[in-house]
C-alpha cells in the first residue's frame, strides 16, 4: 500500500474529486461532520463502563470518544511527521494524518447499541433463540444471516456514517475514504472466504447493505485485498485501535479508582510503572489530593504510551504498509506487565462489578424484548402492504414509532425481504440512548406511563 492513496481525500458516494487543501483539511471537515451529527450527540447517554451511572464524573461513550480522538490526534500527528518526511503523501501534512485519525477515533463507537456490549450480544442471542427471529431466517441468504448472527457495533457504525446520517445523499455523511479506512479496524464482511491478516480478522466492519460503500473506500485508498469482500487493514486503523486501547486501559482504571473499586495506592504503583520516571514519582508524592494525583498520573501514563506506540508504528512501518502486523500496536510497547495487571484487575473488579452486571443483565432482556415487540409489527405491516391480512391496531401504532416507516412501506424490497425489514428495526434500537431505551421498554411493557 502507498501513503499517497492511503490518505485519499475522495468522499465516499461523491462524484467530485477530493482535494487536500491547506486552509481547511478535508479530514478536519470529517471531524466536524461527526461532531455535529445526531448519532454522535446521543453518545452522551450511552454506557462506557458504568451503565446509568448516578455520578456525573464517570465517562460515557461521548467523553470516551472525545478522549480517544484526542489521543488519536496525538498519535496520528506524531507518526505523520515520519510519513510526510519519508514518503510521497500527495500534499498531506502531519496535521492531516492527525486529523484523519482523530476523526476516525471520534466515530469509533458511534454504532454501539444502548447499554454497552451487552446490547450487541443481546441482538446476536435474540437472532439465534427467539421464535420471531427463527421464523425470518428462511427468507435470508447466508451473508444476511451472518450479519445479524454476528451483529457488530463496528459495522453498525459504518452504516451510520455512510447511510443513516444525511440519508438523502449517496454515501450519507460522505466522509473521506482515508477517514473511513482508518475507522475500519476489521475491514471485511461478516461472511468471507479469507479473513484479513491477524487481529484485523477478529470481527467484521460492514453489513451486506453497505459493502459497495466499503469497496469504494478500499479502491480509493488502495487497500490490499485479502479475498472477496475482505481487505487488509489501513495502517491508520492500528492507531485508532491503539488510541481506544490506551483510553480504556488507563481511563477506565481511573474511573474505577474514583468510584472506590480500585485503591489509589494500586493505581499509583501501576501508573508509575508505565511512566517510569523518578521525577514524576517525586512530584506525585507532593500532591495531597488523591484525585488530583490520579489525574496527573493518568496524563503522564497516556503521554508515555502515545510516545511508545508512535515509535512502534515507525519501527514496524513496513509490516503495517503490507497489512501484515499480527497484533495491536499496544501489544508491542515495553510496559506489558503493568498493562496486563491493569487489564486483569479491571476485568475482575470494574467490568464484572456487581452493579455493572445487574444493569447489563437487565439491558440484555431489554434489547431482546424490544426486538420481540417491534419485529412482528413490521412483519404485519409488510404483509398488509403486499396484499395480505391487515395489520392489527397494536402493530400499526407500535410500527409508527420506527423512523421513516411510511417510506419503507413504499419500498418493494422492504416489503419482500426479511433482512431489509429487520435492519431499520436494528437501526432504531441501536440508536437509542440508555435512558430512552429503559423508558420506552417500561412504557411498552406497561410498567410506567
Amino acid at each position: 500500500m502507498e501513503w499517497k492513496t492511503l490518505l485519499s481525500p475522495h468522499r465516499v458516494g461523491s462524484s467530485h474529486p477530493g482535494v487536500i487543501s491547506q486552509d481547511r483539511s478535508p479530514f478536519q471537515r470529517d471531524f466536524d461532520r461527526i461532531v455535529f451529527s445526531g448519532s454522535f450527540r446521543r453518545l452522551q447517554d450511552k454506557t462506557q463502563v458504568f451503565p446509568l451511572a448516578k455520578t456525573d464524573y464517570v465517562r460515557t461513550r461521548l467523553t470516551h470518544s472525545l478522549e480517544t480522538s484526542s489521543i488519536g490526534r496525538s498519535l496520528g500527528t506524531a507518526v505523520g511527521v515520519f510519513i510526510c518526511r519519508e514518503f510521497d503523501t500527495g500534499g498531506a501534512q502531519p496535521s492531516d494524518v492527525g486529523a484523519a485519525v482523530a476523526a476516525a477515533a471520534l466515530a469509533h463507537d458511534i454504532g454501539n447499541p444502548p447499554l454497552g456490549h451487552a446490547g450487541e450480544e443481546a441482538i446476536r442471542h435474540w437472532f439465534t433463540h427467539s421464535p420471531v427471529a427463527l421464523s425470518m431466517r428462511d427468507g435470508m441468504n447466508e451473508a444476511e444471516v451472518a450479519d445479524i448472527e454476528r451483529y457488530e457495533g463496528n459495522a453498525q457504525g459504518f452504516r451510520v456514517l455512510t447511510r443513516l446520517e444525511m440519508p438523502d445523499q449517496k454515501g450519507g455523511m460522505q466522509l473521506t475514504c482515508a477517514t473511513l479506512g482508518a475507522f475500519a479496524k476489521y475491514p471485511a464482511a461478516s461472511k468471507v472466504e479469507q479473513k484479513p491478516f491477524g487481529v484485523a480478522g477478529k470481527k467484521f466492519n460492514f453489513f451486506c447493505s453497505e459493502r459497495e460503500f466499503f469497496s469504494e473506500v478500499a479502491e480509493s485508498t488502495g487497500l490490499e485485498q485479502a479475498g472477496p469482500w475482505a481487505w487488509q487493514r489501513h495502517p491508520l486503523a492500528y492507531l485508532v485501535e491503539a488510541a481506544d486501547d490506551i483510553a480504556y486501559r488507563i481511563v477506565d482504571f481511573e474511573d474505577g479508582q474514583r468510584l472506590g473499586l480500585i485503591d489509589y495506592a494500586e493505581l499509583e504503583r501501576l501508573f508509575l510503572e508505565i511512566i517510569d520516571s523518578e521525577r514524576s514519582a517525586e512530584y506525585v508524592a507532593s500532591i495531597r489530593s488523591p484525585i488530583r494525583a490520579s489525574e496527573f498520573l493518568r496524563a503522564q501514563a497516556i503521554g508515555k504510551l502515545v510516545r511508545e506506540v508512535s515509535q512502534v508504528f515507525i519501527d514496524r512501518h513496513d509490516e503495517l504498509l503490507a497489512g501484515r502486523l499480527e497484533m495491536p500496536l499496544i501489544s508491542y510497547v515495553p510496559c506489558q506487565e503493568a498493562l496486563a495487571r491493569i487489564q486483569k484487575r479491571s476485568t475482575r473488579d470494574i467490568y464484572n462489578h456487581r452493579n455493572v452486571a445487574e444493569v447489563i443483565g437487565a439491558g440484555f432482556e431489554l434489547v431482546s424484548g424490544m426486538l420481540d415487540i417491534f419485529v412482528p409489527c413490521v412483519n404485519e405491516m409488510a404483509r398488509e402492504a403486499t396484499g395480505g391480512r391487515a395489520a392489527s391496531f397494536r402493530s400499526r401504532r407500535l410500527a409508527a414509532l420506527i423512523p421513516d416507516i411510511e417510506e419503507h412501506l413504499g419500498d418493494e424490497r422492504w416489503r419482500n425481504s426479511a433482512y431489509a425489514r429487520l435492519m431499520p428495526v436494528l437501526d432504531y434500537i441501536s440508536g437509542m440512548t440508555d435512558s430512552y431505551a429503559v423508558s420506552l421498554f417500561q412504557k411498552l411493557k406497561g410498567i410506567s406511563l
